[in-house]
């Protein structure tokens, strides 16, 4: 995610010290609807591996309903926290970014990117073994570059997911591609909140911090590469019916890629500092624009309001570009603009709801519970310290699968941790912000696999070849995010071997900027 707006992100979560509600099981027991929904999300994605994301927004609507039953006294403070969750920046943060992404994607999908991406990459002879890798790497760039990893992966899934699909590229790799991109984005991008959010709370410095990270997130990087051309050797594609495939790639246009200028105006506008809304509305309406004047796409579209035939009104306005006639049991809006919002309505819920768990468990005091036992039962030296930071961001990423969130509510913990030992700032924020980046996209009920999820699911209704047994299960995703396992791994072993370790007194960090 992305944002330049930072004012209120270090205190969304705020910590008094002292418990608002109390439960019964005392202050651990504040945990138990994060802890439910967990459970819930592994059995529903792992065991029964369904992906349905309305049915993890079940599972949390569930886990709020029965944590009421362990509240001591009154249950009004319990219920007010679920309002003062769902109302937090950093949820509304990750809605916007889902709303606005969905919209550009399928507005560029509208007017053939895919057909021209298809064609440049069949023109340059990037064949199904290659197309993983390189669509890694596409989305690294982007995401580095508009700071967003939620918006790359709503856009890559749109677009480079059925092209290289198509192509004959393994599904579950690509989109594992897809995902890993995204994170080296998120990790790395001097724009992205979670590296805004990492450096604020340790006192670091925004552009320190992303030098000094640029050593690990490079590590991890390249030998993620690697293995994205080895397994893409490896691994086949799905088998499109007949001819369908060589028909399809032979058909392809180029005129489709004069949306690269819509992705540049996302990019620019963004580089630029510009707030990453701004940017990707400056997207949609170019995108818009080249869609009408290069015949690309209809205005309906991209905006059609469907209107009963027997209405008199809407036959006087019929004449419009946005206005269709359709029987009477018909009518509803359509289009790209509508399709590209609607599709994460359930994961906007979803979203909410999990960030009012997290405002459950810090008002109950689960957290400081948690972190007071760490620091001191378990973070006896500066190895033990630094290896609970990686583990504890780990902990804490499985309950609040939004990476920002989760980055916000354990950063207290490493700040207190890392004050104890002298740790420097930089390497605190490394350590917080590489494992909330890499995991927010590997945990199956995650915000950024599911986001990528919601956008596939839409992909039969935009082409009549992409099938439902196309779409890549949140659960078969997670051992193809190569990137985020390595970024994790190169931290964990940072960690027991106290390579890159610096202390307070090796390097001061410069002024903070926090807005």
């Amino acid at each position: 995610m992305s944002t330049d707006q930072t004012d209120g992100f270090a205190d969304d979560f705020e910590d008094d010290g002292e418990p608002a509600i109390e439960f019964y099981g005392g202050k651990l027991a504040s945990a138990f609807p994060l802890v439910f929904f967990v459970v819930w999300a592994i059995v529903q994605s792992g065991v029964l591996r369904i992906g349905a994301t309305t049915g993890l927004v079940v599972g949390m609507l569930v886990a709020l309903i029965l944590g009421l039953f362990l509240v001591k006294g009154s249950w009004t403070g319990y219920a007010n926290t679920i309002f003062e969750g769902m109302t937090r920046k950093v949820a509304a943060t990750a809605v916007v970014a889902w709303l606005w992404a969905g919209m550009f994607a399928n507005t560029i999908q509208t007017g053939e990117f895919v057909s021209g991406l298809v064609w440049a990459a069949d023109a340059a002879g990037v064949g199904a073994s290659l197309f993983p890798a390189v669509t890694f790497i596409l989305a690294g760039l982007l995401a580095t570059g508009i700071g967003t990893g939620y918006g790359t992966t709503v856009a890559f899934s749109a677009l480079f997911f059925p092209a290289g699909v198509l192509l004959g590229a393994n599904p579950a790799l690509l989109f594992g591609a897809i995902l890993s991109g995204a994170v080296f984005g998120d990790n790395l991008a001097p724009v992205s909140d979670t590296t805004i959010v990492s450096a604020v709370t340790q006192d670091a410095d925004i552009g320190g911090v992303v030098a000094s990270r640029f050593k690990y997130a490079i590590v991890a990087a390249v030998l993620a590469f690697v293995g994205y051309l080895v397994a893409g050797s490896a691994l086949t594609g799905l088998d499109i019916a007949g001819d369908a495939r060589e028909i399809l790639v032979s058909s392809a246009e180029p005129l489709g890629l004069l949306h690269l200028l819509s992705m540049a105006a996302v990019i620019g506008t963004a580089v630029a500092g510009r707030h990453i809304v701004e940017a990707i509305s400056w997207g949609i309406v170019v995108a818009f624009v080249l869609n009408l004047v290069f015949g690309l796409a209809e205005f309906s579209d991209m905006l059609v309001f469907q209107a009963s035939e027997d209405l008199g009104i809407a036959q006087n306005l019929a004449f419009l570009p946005f206005v269709e006639l359709v029987p009477a049991g018909e009518t509803g809006v359509a289009g790209s603009l509508y399709a590209g919002a609607q599709g994460f309505f359930p994961l906007i819920v979803l979203t909410l709801l999990i960030v009012a768990g997290a405002q459950i468990m810090i008002r109950g005091g689960g957290f400081r519970a948690i972190q007071d036992w760490l620091l001191n039962s378990v973070a006896t030296s500066v190895r033990r310290a630094e290896t609970t930071m990686v583990l504890g961001t780990a902990f804490v990423n499985s309950m609040i699968t939004i990476n920002t969130a989760a980055e916000i509510a354990i950063a207290p913990y490493i700040a207190r941790l890392g004050e104890r030992f002298n740790i420097n700032g930089y390497r605190r924020a490394n350590i917080l912000d590489a494992n909330t980046s890499a995991l927010g996209y590997i945990f199956p009920w995650s915000g950024g696999v599911l986001v990528g999820y919601a956008t596939l699911q839409t992909l039969p209704g935009e082409y009549e070849w992409f099938e439902q047994s196309m779409v890549v299960s949140p659960i078969d995703v997670v051992p193809f995010v190569f990137h985020g396992w390595l970024l994790v791994t190169v931290f964990l072993l940072a960690a027991l071997t106290g390579f890159g370790l610096e202390y307070t007194s090796d390097r001061e960090a410069e002024e903070v900027a926090r807005a």
